[in-house]
């Protein structure tokens, strides 16, 4: 005999006990999604016992979600994201799903700002793309959103970065941004290099922090000193890249290598080094991470890390509207990809410092 409706009861107690998401109970409760029958009869049998009643407002939105989904970068024009959102948006119409692409440009309060606009069009899925800033305010307040989203009918879909915490009915599709940079560093020392200077940013963001990570460890597996001096930080661009280098370049730069945190910031260093008569390889070695297509054009080619930024917004599509089984956070490899801009560094060099005078 079903339980008494009891108060208090909610739509995570509910998932808990059927061991689901809270995505996949209101979409029992709506209707509105397929969802396996031996799934359903276990929500149903939660609900049963639990004495569960979901709210009628929530009941009328669930019930209009649309087959629409949302997608959040933060520039458009940037490669590494307009190709994961080629991704999204190409196997969203293989689904039969509608795709809306909306950019933050890096602001947090207006990233919160698009996930509610989202919300009031009833996107069945909003998946929000690229490295996340570690600030705790921000992640409760994202949180709070993928409650409401999930009690609704709808999913957050996390796509290349760090998961909320505290529970939060969310779904993810990440790539392995440490082991990348891991790679392609320990390729720097295989070939005889000690002084490698890492240039990316911003400081904060998980993508910056897993990379620096993934640096760090080759570092010590290779029995390398950490050397804060050969550390620059600020942003993932050109112009980022070809400042900083110009400046280490005047001053003497006590490495003979630089891996950027990005392939963007890679076409910056090759600036200032052309500007400053720096040879790549010959002089300094470079190489760069996610491998959009200017690793191609740059010369010599670059070597860098490749990240299949296509799949990544294919899974994060399906994840939109997976269930059961289909319903797994995913992870998927990066690779070593290896080119022209790297080669042994001259004994003269190693390990002192090159400047552009020198050059």
């Amino acid at each position: 005999m079903p339980a008494a409706p009891r108060a208090g009861v909610t739509l995570a107690d509910v998932a808990a006990a059927a061991q689901v998401s809270t995505a996949t109970v209101s979409r029992v409760l709506s209707g509105n999604y397929p969802v396996a029958a031996r799934t359903r009869a276990r929500v149903t049998q939660a609900v049963a016992d639990l004495g569960y009643v979901m709210n009628v407002n929530a009941r009328a939105l669930a019930r209009s979600r649309t087959s629409t989904i949302g997608i959040v970068v933060q520039d458009v024009a940037e490669p590494f994201f307009g190709h994961i959102a080629r991704g999204v948006e190409r196997r969203a119409a293989e689904l039969g799903l509608a795709c809306l692409i909306m950019a933050s440009r890096g602001s947090k309060e207006r990233e919160l700002e698009l996930v509610d606009l989202l919300r009031s069009y009833r996107a069945g899925g909003v998946i929000l793309v690229g490295g996340a800033t570690d600030d705790r305010g921000y992640r409760t307040k994202l949180a709070h959103r993928a409650r409401a989203l999930a009690d609704e009918g709808g999913i957050l879909v996390l796509c290349g970065r760090p998961p909320l915490g505290d529970g939060a009915p969310t779904r993810s599709v990440g790539y392995d941004n440490e082991g990348g940079a891991f790679a392609v560093t320990s390729h720097l020392l295989a070939q005889g290099h000690r002084r490698i200077a890492y240039v990316g940013g911003p400081p904060r963001l998980s993508t910056h922090t897993h990379r620096l990570a993934g640096y760090r460890r080759a570092l010590e597996q290779h029995g390398v000193a950490w050397d804060d001096d050969l550390v620059h930080v600020g942003r993932f661009d050109a112009a980022f890249g070809r400042a900083t280098v110009a400046g280490l370049l005047r001053h003497g730069l006590a490495a003979t290598a630089v891996f950027a945190a990005n392939d963007e910031v890679a076409v910056g260093v090759y600036e200032a080094a052309e500007e400053a008569g720096v040879a790549i390889p010959g002089d300094l070695s470079v190489v760069g991470y996610d491998d959009v297509p200017v690793a191609t054009h740059l010369r010599p080619r670059l070597t860098t890390v490749s990240v299949p930024l296509e799949e990544l917004g294919r899974r994060a599509a399906e994840l939109c509207v997976a269930d059961g089984a289909d319903a797994v956070d995913a992870v998927v490899g990066t690779r070593l990809v290896v080119r022209d801009s790297v080669a042994a560094p001259r004994a003269a060099t190693e390990p002192g410092a090159l400047s552009s005078a020198e050059s």
